[in-house]
């Protein structure tokens, strides 16, 4: 049985991978310091006997006893809200925490997978984002802790790469969505949807023309799932191309939750906030032979579903 440690299991997107990992017929070992991540994401498989689960920091020395064939390195604050809160840590899980992985993936001779972000292309020139493009980052800005640590992490993994010989993968994932994302983080989906459910106003930044390209959770694994297991150790876009504006994504979700309370409020745009997000995906569907499937309208449903569950109406 093949084993696999995936870093950030409690969280969001890391939980899920869990649960593919063990539906595949691995053995899933989770890692997570749970600065962000939830225990009640993964609390279904701790009686599974091929799951494990350490309470760690990967920031700190990583040690797993046995072998390793597969590191999935997820572990890191993702939103705005975490990590302009917490800018030392962000910067050190992207940093220290990836040297560590893959010095772990070095020591067992294991593939590692690390997870990057669209946010490396900063707020754009190029639209849409092809994975040939260097970004407009601004490294010195309120989010440049979180965009420059994933260009660090995409840096070192080539070095690694390049110097030992570390088989590696590298992923740039685009806004992801879907149950077990976590009502406070600050993103515009669980904001919109816990505020439509509350019959609260929808906080919409600047005018509302900025755009994003929402993908489902279950389209998001299974890119990642075929990425591990490709021979492409270049990063490959993971995302949905179906663009839409916050604006719109913000009307689309008040006719989902239909609560006559509910209306839409501006505010101003935080700073380098991207004006522009949509990923070319030809690489992934060259590469892959993948891309989504499913649509933001039954995405959405799905969503709206376990929202309704954990956010309490006002």
């Amino acid at each position: 049985m093949k084993r696999v440690l995936i870093t950030g299991a409690a969280g969001f997107l890391g939980s899920h991978l869990a649960d593919r990992f063990i539906a595949e017929g691995y053995h899933v070992i989770g890692m997570d310091n749970l600065l962000t991540g939830s225990l009640d994401n993964i609390a279904h498989l701790f009686p599974n006997r091929y799951f494990e689960f350490y309470y760690h920091d990967v920031t700190k020395f990583v040690h797993v006893p046995d072998e390793l064939d597969y590191i999935l390195h997820f572990a890191s604050p993702a939103s705005p809200i975490d990590y302009l809160k917490m800018p030392i840590q962000t910067l050190k899980v992207g940093a220290l925490g990836t040297h560590n992985l893959l010095g772990l993936a070095k020591a067992k001779n294991a593939r590692i997978l690390v997870a990057s972000t669209s946010e490396v292309y900063g707020d754009p020139l190029e639209h849409p984002q092809s994975e040939n493009y260097w970004g407009n980052v601004n490294p010195v800005g309120p989010r440049g802790v979180y965009d420059e640590a994933k260009r660090f992490l995409e840096a070192i993994t080539m070095a690694y790469h390049n110097f030992h010989g570390v088989d590696t993968r590298i992923v740039r994932i685009f806004n992801t969505y879907g149950p077990r994302m976590r009502v406070e983080d600050g993103r515009a989906l669980p904001a919109f949807f816990s505020q439509a459910i509350r019959g609260e106003g929808l906080t919409v930044f600047g005018d509302g023309s900025q755009t994003r390209s929402f993908c489902y959770v279950d389209d998001m694994v299974e890119g990642i799932y075929r990425l591990l297991h490709s021979d492409y150790h270049y990063p490959v876009n993971i995302g949905n191309p179906d663009e839409v504006s916050i604006l719109d994504f913000a009307r689309e979700v008040l006719q989902l939750v239909n609560n006559p309370r509910a209306h839409i409020v501006y505010k101003p745009l935080p700073a380098d906030d991207p004006k522009i997000r949509q990923p070319d995906i030809t690489k992934a569907r060259e590469i892959l032979g993948w891309e989504p499937k499913i649509p933001r309208s039954q995405g959405m449903a799905l969503t709206y579903e376990y929202f309704k569950k954990v956010v309490t109406p006002a």
